[in-house]
Parts: C-alpha cells; sequence; structure tokens
C-alpha cells in the first residue's frame, strides 16, 4: 500500500505522547477512524507496529494491513476504519493532521 498523501497544505494539529504497550489508549487497538478532515500519521520509534485498514466498521477481515518497522511511518486517510497491533518493544505516536484549526475537537472516532 502506498502512503495516502496529506496535502501540502495541511499542518499539524495535534500529536500524541509516545505509546508502548503499557500505556497505548485501547481504542487505537480497536475499530476506530480519523475524524473528517483530519489524516493520522503513526509515526514508529521503536519495535514494529502493525496496521490493519477496513472498508468499514463492521468488517472483521482487513482489507489493508502495513507493517511498520521502527524509523517508519504510515498514514490514514480521514474516516478510514483501522486499529493498530504493537510489537512488546513497540514505542510510536501520532500526528494529526488538518487544514483548519481542530485544537479543540475529537481527532478519532470510535465504533458505536
Amino acid at each position: 500500500m502506498s502512503h495516502p498523501r496529506i496535502p501540502a497544505n495541511w499542518k499539524i494539529q495535534r500529536s500524541t505522547p509516545f505509546f508502548t504497550k503499557e500505556n497505548v489508549p485501547a481504542a487505537l487497538l480497536t475499530h476506530h477512524n480519523t475524524a473528517e478532515g483530519v489524516f493520522g500519521q503513526i509515526c514508529v520509534m521503536e519495535g514494529v507496529v502493525t496496521y490493519y485498514g477496513f472498508a468499514d466498521s463492521e468488517a472483521t477481515e482487513p482489507n489493508v494491513k502495513v507493517v511498520i518497522p521502527a524509523g517508519q511511518f504510515a498514514t490514514t486517510p480521514p474516516q478510514y476504519w483501522h486499529r493498530v497491533e504493537l510489537s512488546d518493544d513497540a514505542q510510536f505516536n501520532i500526528n494529526f493532521w488538518s487544514d483548519k484549526d481542530r485544537t479543540d475537537k475529537p481527532m478519532i472516532n470510535e465504533k458505536p
């Protein structure tokens, strides 16, 4: 899978702290998507993060699988359902990009 391209005029609106297996939010490990008008950029510092993309919120089989090793990143487009798995030594963070100021709005949506 090629990385969905973040538009050149978009800016980082928020960055998460670094997550590990010990502190990763449960929402990231289950079906969720980025909000309308928001790209997610998963940046892996250590270990491996595996990204699974799904056709919709009800799909159980991924239609995209991306293995992201340390030093690499992957992007997820707005409103695309996905989840991640972490290796035991994984450390990563997420940058949220948008063309509008979204600092007071949610960056992801969890499955209802």
